[in-house]
């Protein structure tokens, strides 16, 4: 078994890998640069077996003072804040946005966040893996 970064022309054996496997995702574009790792295994005869690619994404936190200002206060400046988080994350080259919901708002602010376009992923499970202490 030999670990190793992936090149241009491993990507035939990597889209076989992905057809093989049989979910339901396009195969990505590994030319975009928000790929920051590729890498893939060879078995002991060379032939690709596995690959991770590991593209960015973004996690949303917000912060809003729930005292300042009223309900109509409020969601105004969450419209002029995520109008102008969505042109800043797109300039960055990010494709998309993640946000996790604390229990106790996340049916009704989940409203809030579909209406402006959100939708709610529960097509695949969620996992993390904290890389440092935190």
């Amino acid at each position: 078994m030999r670990i190793r970064e992936y090149t241009e022309g491993d990507v035939n054996s990597l889209r076989r890998i992905h057809q093989r496997q049989g979910f339901d995702y396009a195969f990505p574009d590994l030319n975009d640069p928000i790929f920051i790792s590729k890498l893939v295994v060879e078995d002991d005869a060379g032939g690709i077996v596995m690959a991770s690619l590991t593209r960015l994404t973004c996690e949303i936190y917000l912060l809003a003072d729930p005292q300042a200002g009223g309900p109509r206060d409020r969601f105004e400046r969450l419209l002029a804040l995520h109008r102008a988080g969505e042109r800043d994350l797109l300039a960055r080259g990010l494709d998309d946005a993640h946000a996790w919901l604390p229990p106790p708002i996340a049916k009704r602010f989940g409203r809030r966040l579909e209406a402006l376009g959100w939708i709610r992923d529960d097509a695949w499970t969620p996992y993390c893996r904290r890389l440092r202490a935190g």
